[in-house]
């Protein structure tokens, strides 16, 4: 199993493995979840995939496994800078609640979002935990060579049960909110005491 991070800078370094992870989220946000989201050519994607976002692919032998999206607080698109903060805002017309954090979407360079988070529906469930570790890893180191302390984002509301098995330091930072087929919530990932 490897992890790479994908940038527009590198994707012309691994293939299809760009491609694959858009495949990839597509059979798991609009196959699987039944999400209405925008697609074409067999991929998922929206507005937030901008080069300044970076993509995490765990893959193994040309499979894409799982995958994330990290997003820096400070980007900025036309109308748009992130999912959380664009949510809060209203610019998403209410997909996503707005009331969905306790205080201000940061707009911070050292806070990026995590989004997108997939696990293909295809691992067997006795590998899904290797998995599992393995978006850990890729995502903590990803997120600390873009220089964050800190990750947000909008997850399933059962974190608090899987977050400390998987070794990250996490706090709620926004309401339980059911949002299209589950409860979510916005928390907060401490990446400082992974810093060394």
């Amino acid at each position: 199993m490897q992890m790479t991070t994908l940038s527009f800078a590198n994707l012309h370094n691994h293939g299809e493995l760009f491609a694959n992870l858009f495949r990839a989220r597509k059979q798991s946000f609009i196959i699987q979840k039944n999400w209405d989201l925008p697609e074409v050519d067999d991929m998922e994607f929206d507005q937030y995939d901008t080069p300044q976002s970076r993509w995490i692919a765990i893959h193994d032998m040309g499979t894409v496994l799982a995958g994330i999206r990290l997003t820096p607080t400070t980007a900025r698109c036309g109308i748009y800078s992130y999912m959380i903060r664009d949510a809060q805002e209203g610019i998403l017309g209410g997909s996503i609640p707005q009331d969905l954090l306790y205080g201000p979407a940061p707009v911070d360079p050292h806070v990026w979002e995590c989004s997108r988070v997939f696990v293909s529906h295809a691992i067997p469930q006795a590998y899904r935990r290797k998995v599992h570790f393995k978006m850990v890893e890729a995502m903590t180191s990803s997120a600390r060579e873009q220089g964050a302390t800190r990750l947000i984002a909008l997850t399933g509301a059962n974190w608090p049960r899987w977050y400390g098995r998987c070794g990250l330091t996490a706090e709620a930072i926004g309401p339980v909110l059911w949002i299209d087929d589950g409860e979510f919530q916005c928390v907060s990932i401490d990446l400082s005491d992974k810093m060394h």
